[in-house]
């Protein structure tokens, strides 16, 4: 795994942090608990806890979902915009393929999406800079009065 702080975020440089995972399992943990860690200093007004838990999310459905012949990897990073906080997941999958889904109370899978949509203010897909999908969800009020 690869991190990267952004120690000196500005409005023409709003990124604060960003991880680089292998697409294993294991990453989703280590996304939460890197994600935690880099986010502590900026003692941001929103629930870290629920951000962690949508990065997971997103984090499981870019390992499940991104698809590569060459290597790759899933990437995270995490903005600040205005008082808001945005977190940006990529892989190299279609953004065509990422919908919301209403599963079924016996769908094993299904609720990622959904979590995501019921917590936060806001999120997309679309085409990811690297080629593949980005997934991103926005948190109002992160930073509010800034």
């Amino acid at each position: 795994m690869a991190y990267m702080i952004d120690r000196y975020p500005s409005e023409e440089s709003p990124r604060l942090g960003a991880m680089a995972l292998h697409p294993v399992a294991e990453s989703v943990p280590r996304a939460r608990r890197w994600f935690r860690k880099f986010i502590a200093p900026y003692n941001p007004a929103c629930s870290v806890d629920d951000c962690a838990l949508m990065i997971s999310e997103l984090v499981t459905n870019a390992i499940a979902y991104g698809r590569s012949d060459d290597p790759w990897l899933v990437r995270v990073e995490w903005f600040r915009e205005g008082d808001s906080l945005r977190v940006d997941v990529h892989n190299p999958g279609f953004p065509a393929n990422v919908r919301l889904r209403r599963p079924d109370a016996n769908d094993s899978h299904g609720r990622g999406l959904l979590l995501v949509d019921s917590l936060a203010e806001s999120w997309h897909a679309a085409p990811s800079r690297f080629g593949g999908t980005v997934v991103s969800f926005v948190m109002a009020d992160a930073w509010p009065g800034r």
